[in-house]
């Protein structure tokens, strides 16, 4: 761009800030644990996806590089909020916590009395689960679940899966080698041995930050939902690190980022002809209140068919959903499906090979080229 020239800011601008601010549009670091450290917290739930959304992050990465971080435990997968699973540096989770668990515990209050769970049950099970674990044991779910059964603790209808996961909100447990698409627990204070230590006011202030550098633009209504934070104490975290960030005013509403990214409005904004096959459950997706920005709201339906909160594999275009696509076969036999938004006209030529090597690469990743 020529100097003295601004980007105009646009959703398509929005999102393609967003791309760059989330290390997608080149891979932007050497390691996994770097990226998921500078991500802060990236939605896991479906771990076959959490592995292709720290891959496209991270450099000459296949799905054994992410699985090794995991049996490492240079990067750990909990409830840390919203009731879902992430993917969280080791030393970030037990602060995080901090944070979010007595709010979140509160909200599961009415789903725990359905379950029949008390604070006697909790203690009762985490009993159950020390003995098993303590003194550098682990155990696999099957066989926690059956040590909850031993000590009295019905885990049907999901109450072994709600134990376990008030066991790791509370910071006893945490899930650490995979077995399979399975993870070992562990005792938390064994396998994450050194832990950060932030205040509650503090450690919003620096989780607004992270959020906002690494998923900016973004406004306070999505990190107090991301977080699962009430919107009063984000503003007093906005207040203490507002000074290390840019406001950007679109459409009457304040965002907020990082002074690299608000830097490209001046530099130029990347990834305008940038395609993307991005897994679902996606932090460029997930990680906001407010989607419309990304994704159409006429479109929606087909990322999350029928509000379900399975979202699908997206492709992403210029810093838009454009799509989506599936999967189909193994090994040799191994396809990726591109499913436009636009069944008529489907691609455009530069498009379609621009997916072709992205769905080259994933297959690379996933150890399955032909």
């Amino acid at each position: 761009m020529g100097a003295g020239t601004r980007t105009r800011v646009t959703r398509h601008v929005i999102g393609r800030l967003r791309l760059a601010a989330q290390g997608l549009l080149a891979p932007d670091f050497d390691s996994v644990a770097e990226a998921v450290r500078w991500m802060t917290a990236m939605q896991a739930q479906d771990m076959q996806a959490a592995l292709w959304a720290v891959g496209l992050r991270v450099r000459n990465s296949g799905v054994g590089t992410v699985r090794s971080a995991l049996d490492e435990g240079t990067v750990v997968r909990s409830w840390p909020m919203r009731g879902t699973l992430h993917l969280l540096a080791p030393e970030d989770l037990r602060w995080i916590l901090d944070i979010t668990a007595d709010r979140l515990l509160r909200g599961m209050g009415t789903r725990h009395r359905e379950l029949e769970i008390d604070a006697r049950d909790v203690d009762v099970a985490r009993e159950a689960a020390l003995d098993l674990v303590l003194g550098g044991g682990s155990a696999t779910r099957q066989q926690l679940f059956a040590a909850f059964e031993a000590a009295g603790q019905s885990t049907v209808g999901q109450r072994g899966i709600h134990l376990l996961g008030v066991l790791c909100q509370r910071a006893w447990l945490v899930q650490g080698p995979l077995v399979g698409n399975q993870q070992l627990i562990k005792a938390f204070d064994e396998w994450i041995p050194k832990s950060r230590e932030l205040g509650r006011a503090e450690g919003i202030a620096e989780l607004l930050l992270r959020y906002m550098f690494s998923h900016g633009p973004a406004t306070e209504r999505d990190f107090a939902w991301w977080s699962n934070t009430p919107v009063t104490e984000v503003r007093s975290g906005l207040a203490l690190v507002k000074d290390q960030l840019v406001e950007l005013e679109f459409e009457g509403t304040s965002y907020w980022m990082s002074p690299a990214t608000a830097a490209l409005l001046d530099d130029g904004v990347p990834g305008q002809r940038a395609l993307l096959a991005l897994p679902g459950f996606d932090e460029f997706l997930l990680g906001y209140t407010d989607r419309s920005l990304v994704l159409p709201a006429e479109h929606s339906q087909k990322v999350v068919p029928g509000g379900n909160g399975v979202f699908k594999k997206t492709i992403v275009s210029g810093g838009e959903v454009i799509g989506t696509w599936a999967r189909s076969g193994t090994g040799r036999t191994a396809a990726v499906v591109p499913e436009p938004f636009d069944t008529v006209n489907g691609l455009r030529p530069a498009a379609q090979k621009s997916f072709e090597l992205q769905a080259a690469r994933y297959l690379k990743f996933l150890g399955q080229a032909p």
